[in-house]
């Protein structure tokens, strides 16, 4: 079958509903969760607020929209590289410059939600991918990996959602090893439903915050506070988890979409 053909049965089966298009997306608003960052740092990002400019009335009387204060990295966000220390001397790494060829693609969907349930800490490990990929197949080239824990079951209670204490926040997340085996597989990034790409307390793994440190070093995209991966298979769906061309964005917030086969 060639290129037109695919495509022009890819748009067929949308219209169909044989390709159900399934939001991984959280809602954003002033109730979405936010990363706070410890209070050595000066600044953190804002709650999101959204004031209207007209509806209908004196201010606009045949229209309605609103304006917005909002980070690069709220609600459901993608990290471009430049995001991270490790990613700052690329020229394509920000969200203006990135390759929109490697956003759409095929997505490898790693169920830990039993695991996340019975311990907030867990991480996944090398070795725990290789097992999945020799039940599911292995993780090809160019391809998204997203981490299963239906964390965005929470998304309704930032306490919670954010789950921290005296020791730091605590979430499920990704061990160096496993971003290290993935980045060796050739992988376009990396996706969490927590609020970061991280576990919450990767910041005493070594490297420190490894989603963040070895994704960006690697020129590679990472994807936080994803939804609804719960109706996801395995493998077969195709995610598109594009970010607004903000100039010099370090990342920005999405509306991620996954293509998933029915039947």
């Amino acid at each position: 079958m060639d290129a037109n053909s695919i495509v022009a049965n890819l748009g067929a089966q949308l219209l169909a509903g044989t390709v159900k298009v399934v939001d991984c997306s959280g809602t954003l608003g002033p109730d979405t969760p936010i990363l706070q960052l410890p209070e050595d740092f000066a600044k953190n990002t804002p709650k999101v607020e959204i004031h209207k400019i007209s509806e209908y009335d004196e201010d606009g009387p045949f229209f309605a929209w609103n304006w917005m204060v909002l980070g690069e990295h709220s609600g459901t966000h993608f990290d471009a590289p430049h995001h991270w220390v490790t990613g700052k001397d690329y020229q394509d790494g920000f969200t203006d410059t990135l390759d929109v060829q490697r956003l759409i693609a095929p997505v490898n969907v790693i169920d830990c939600s039993k695991e996340s349930a019975e311990n907030e800490d867990f991480l996944l490990t090398a070795d725990l991918v290789k097992a999945w990929e020799a039940e599911h197949g292995e993780i090809g080239k160019g391809e998204w990996v997203v981490m299963r824990t239906d964390w965005d079951k929470r998304a309704d209670d930032e306490a919670k959602f954010l789950n921290a204490d005296e020791t730091g926040p605590h979430s499920p997340g990704p061990t160096p090893d496993c971003i290290e085996y993935l980045l060796s597989k050739g992988i376009v990034g990396w996706g969490s439903q927590c609020i970061g790409t991280d576990a919450g307390q990767a910041g005493g793994m070594t490297p420190p915050f490894p989603a963040h440190n070895l994704l960006h070093r690697d020129n590679c995209f990472g994807l936080a506070s994803l939804a609804n991966l719960d109706q996801l298979p395995a493998k077969g769906a195709i995610l598109i988890a594009a970010p607004l061309k903000i100039a010099h964005g370090t990342g920005s917030p999405i509306r991620a979409l996954a293509l998933v086969p029915q039947g």
